[in-house]
């Protein structure tokens, strides 16, 4: 079977108006409607968004949804009757979320989609890392330590298209070793949620039928953090390799205590500074010129910028989070 990336990405010269109207004289409000703060990294999200948004001259009004569709869509109708200017969205539900696109463009109000994919609609801009590619490093990483043996996979939430696609990178790697009889995938399971507890029910699961297993491949560090838990509780005779992604602080000191094995680092302050910057030309009606890379959501080819995320393990955790200022070196090594 062939799981290469399946999505078109096309670059084109855009003279993407980032149209509308005229230009907007009076400050622009952006409304950044979040899915929940349930992982640290969403709050670093949060701060440099706003950061970024005040340097240009702008205001940025958010919301959680507390991981509730329709909380989020009622949220969107506040913050569009109060006429922001612009949204920023955090989808709870890839598909529930094209309903506060149609909203927003009722009232002519464009909407950015952030990290997340909202699919079937008519959506303006996405702006997010390569999620394919972070399945790939992942996969990648851990086959060059562990290039045979019995492999694990257990995906983010069912609900939001960056678990297919980091799965669809894991596959790339996987699939001709599986082929070729190095490695066997004797677990591949998504969650309901990107949550610790997710990821120890599945890892416990994983442990009871195939506790021989050699690497287990997690869609983000919480999950990885409840593979990390499952695997305390029960004694075994080798290490396993586990990766996870977001570089959240506490599996950083995870990864230095040996327990995990890698994650992957997002740039967050880039992609807020993206979003930032196109949130207010999009506001003020701004013209623009670039290349942009595009993505089908099912609905269009949606204008896309994408940043580069990069691997961090015991050995590189100086060179990338702690030297770009992501976490405190004090705290990693506490």
């Amino acid at each position: 079977m062939n799981y290469k990336i399946t999505l078109l990405i096309l670059v084109f010269l855009s003279g993407l108006c980032f149209t509308g109207c005229e230009t907007k004289e009076e400050p622009v409000e952006v409304g950044f409607l979040i899915h929940a703060f349930d992982k640290e990294r969403w709050e670093n999200d949060r701060d440099y968004l706003v950061e970024n948004v005040q340097e240009l001259g702008g205001t940025v009004k958010v919301m959680n949804a507390e991981n509730d569709a329709d909380k989020q869509l009622a949220q969107a109708k506040e913050l569009l009757a109060n006429d922001v200017d612009v949204l920023v969205v955090v989808p709870v539900d890839q598909f529930a979320a094209g309903a506060i696109v149609d909203a927003a463009h009722a009232q002519g109000v464009k909407v950015i989609s952030y990290d997340r994919l909202i699919k079937n609609c008519k959506l303006d801009f996405y702006v997010s890392t390569d999620n394919v590619e972070i399945g790939t490093l992942q996969a990648s990483y851990l086959t060059t330590i562990k290039p045979t043996g019995k492999y694990a996979l257990i995906g983010g939430a069912l609900s939001d298209n960056n678990s297919q696609l980091l799965y669809l990178g894991q596959r790339n790697v996987l699939q001709p070793l599986v082929e070729r009889g190095d490695i066997e995938i004797v677990y591949n399971e998504f969650t309901e949620a990107w949550e610790e507890k997710e990821g120890y029910e599945h890892a416990k699961k994983l442990l009871k039928d195939h506790p021989d297993v050699d690497a287990i491949l997690a869609g983000n560090d919480e999950l990885a953090m409840g593979v990390i838990r499952a695997i305390d509780e029960i004694e075994l005779d080798h290490d396993i390799l586990v990766a996870g992604m977001d570089a959240d602080l506490r599996n950083l000191r995870e990864i230095v205590a040996g327990h995990q094995t890698c994650t992957i680092y997002k740039p967050y302050e880039k992609l807020a500074a993206t979003t930032a910057d196109l949130a207010m030309k999009l506001a003020r009606g701004e013209n623009g010129e670039r290349t942009y890379q595009t993505v089908s959501n099912g609905e269009l080819l949606v204008p896309t910028v994408f940043h580069t995320g990069m691997i961090v393990n015991k050995e590189n955790l100086q060179l990338t989070v702690i030297s770009e200022g992501y976490q405190q070196e004090e705290e990693v090594y506490n």
